[in-house]
């Protein structure tokens, strides 16, 4: 049985967060759903929705290009919905399996496919 619940976002790096934002929105007609700033108040990123516009059916995350690793310009990672009670099967699992977890937040594993692509595995917005 799969742990992975479904879809549940997308991450593009661009340099201009706005601009790229506004092409979906107004020309793919994708409703915004929420935006994330930097402690400083800086815009970091714009999340549009999907499948309605409801955050669950998965979003798009326009995110500011950073030099932390995450990735050049482009789509730089797709994020796997899981639920929070599978989480310590989840690291279990891929620890068994010789997967390191890059990273992690409050809400997502981060791990990388045998290509170097990000994947991430989140239980966001249900916390621990």
């Amino acid at each position: 049985m799969s742990f992975c619940a479904g879809f549940h976002h997308a991450a593009v790096q661009v340099a201009d967060v706005e601009r790229v934002a506004a092409f979906y929105r107004e020309v793919l007609e994708m409703p915004e759903l929420r935006r994330h700033h930097y402690a400083d108040g800086r815009l970091r990123s714009i999340w549009l929705g999907l499948g309605g516009g409801q955050e669950q059916a998965g979003f798009l995350a326009i995110e500011e290009a950073t030099d932390r690793g995450v990735g050049p310009l482009g789509w730089s990672m797709i994020a796997l919905r899981v639920d929070v009670q599978d989480k310590p099967r989840i690291e279990a699992l891929l620890h068994s399996r010789g997967v390191p977890i890059e990273r992690r937040t409050g809400f997502t594993l981060y791990l990388r496919d045998p290509e170097g692509n990000l994947v991430g595995l989140s239980h966001y917005p249900n916390g621990a």
